[in-house]
């Protein structure tokens, strides 16, 4: 027999559930509680399911009954509609988070929980959230081609070539994960990437010739600044490894015995691990600057606290108190003064792009390479030392 509105109100909770039948599998479940929730009952590909349909009197006897006609239609025409009505909840969750500010947040964390370094995801912040903010409060499903390119035009016309560059690679990363999510229906950057000018490849400021880079290092030596950054620094062209890898350098990264330096994934460029074989002077470098001091990891750590990194800049800075300028040298431009002195002089082309972890783009070469040029690069790493030693020694 059909419910009535009389006979549900009526209704009073027992010791156990009990179900009140209203025709065509729909029912109302009466709880210990007192509360009287809607279900339905029905078969879809031979089995039996249920669906709920809301609590009463929230949902009335005539709200429920349509909703059982509905889900019925879909029955019909072969929907499940527990299924749909998942959907439609995900569909509303989804389009409730549509800015773009919101997307990018997102993306932002994803990024985070995979690990990428730092100095990335400060440079992912500011260019989602502080440069893009003229976007944050637009739904992105309503951004247009041709609003991303007046946004990245005007960084470009700032002389900010490489920034819009990248800007347009961030945004476009946002835009994929909206479509992903089906809160985008495309990614509008893909039109606009041969509209922006490629920027001006510039090399990082690097000296190449030996006596020249033999001063350097005489000036290095004697550089009265704070003892750690010359400690560091002369590590780092040592080792030929960029300048963040070694201000993040820490004690359990390297085997004294067997005179390695495992640099793990997180802190290089191409994301994997590197073995970086120590000649007799960076083991000295090591050793010398050993932390003793229980819960102290870093090797060169900032004067401000020994637990904190040296500042990003402080190579740079003291290259400058030195008297070389921005123009002739950096801190990074020491990797390329070992490969071009270390190729010129003869020595092993693959064996130097190795030790500079340098990726070869053929994959075959890349995993032989790994697999056997360590033994080599042992030698290399010494015979590079010495020079060093010989450069800085000559009265030129």
């Amino acid at each position: 027999m059909p419910l009535s509105e009389f006979k549900i109100s009526k209704a009073k909770p027992t010791d156990r559930p009990y179900k009140l039948s209203d025709g065509g599998g729909l029912f109302l479940l009466v709880n210990p509680g007192g509360s009287k929730l809607w279900r339905q009952k029905y078969r879809f590909l031979g089995k039996e399911r249920l669906l709920s349909h809301g609590q009463y009197p929230d949902v009335s006897l005539a709200q429920a009954r349509a909703k059982l006609n509905k889900a019925r239609s879909m029955l019909a025409d072969g929907q499940d509609p527990a299924i749909e009505k998942k959907l439609a909840q995900i569909n509303a969750v989804t389009q409730a988070r549509t800015t773009f500010k919101l997307i990018a947040e997102e993306y932002i964390v994803n990024m985070e929980e995979r690990g990428l370094a730092p100095a990335t995801m400060k440079k992912k912040r500011w260019l989602l959230l502080d440069l893009a903010s003229p976007l944050h409060t637009r739904p992105i499903n309503d951004i247009t081609s041709a609003e991303l390119l007046y946004l990245l035009k005007s960084i470009e016309k700032s002389g900010r070539r490489e920034t819009a560059k990248k800007m347009r690679g961030a945004i476009s990363a946002v835009f994929r994960l909206a479509v992903a999510t089906l809160r985008a229906e495309t990614d509008p950057t893909y039109a606009i990437k041969d509209a922006l000018i490629p920027p001006k490849v510039t090399s990082r400021a690097a000296i190449t010739d030996e006596k020249k880079f033999g001063q350097l290092l005489r000036d290095l030596k004697e550089y009265t600044g704070w003892h750690i950054v010359v400690e560091a620094l002369t590590f780092q062209i040592l080792t030929m490894t960029r300048p963040g890898e070694v201000r993040g350098a820490k004690k359990q990264e390297f085997d004294l015995e067997k005179r390695t330096w495992t640099i793990p994934p997180e802190r290089m460029k191409m994301r994997r691990e590197q073995i970086i074989p120590l000649s007799d002077q960076a083991t000295s470098i090591v050793t010398d600057n050993w932390p003793e001091i229980e819960g102290v990891e870093l090797l060169f750590p900032s004067l401000i606290s020994n637990r904190k990194w040296l500042s990003e800049n402080a190579f740079n800075s003291s290259l400058r108190r030195m008297g070389y300028q921005k123009e002739e040298v950096t801190a990074h431009g020491f990797r390329a003064t070992a490969s071009t002195i270390l190729n010129t002089r003869g020595f092993e082309p693959d064996v130097i792009e190795a030790a500079l972890a340098h990726q070869d783009k053929n994959v075959i070469r890349r995993t032989y390479n790994r697999a056997t040029y360590l033994d080599q690069r042992v030698q290399l790493m010494q015979d590079w030392a010495d020079l060093m030693d010989e450069f800085r020694e000559s009265l030129g």
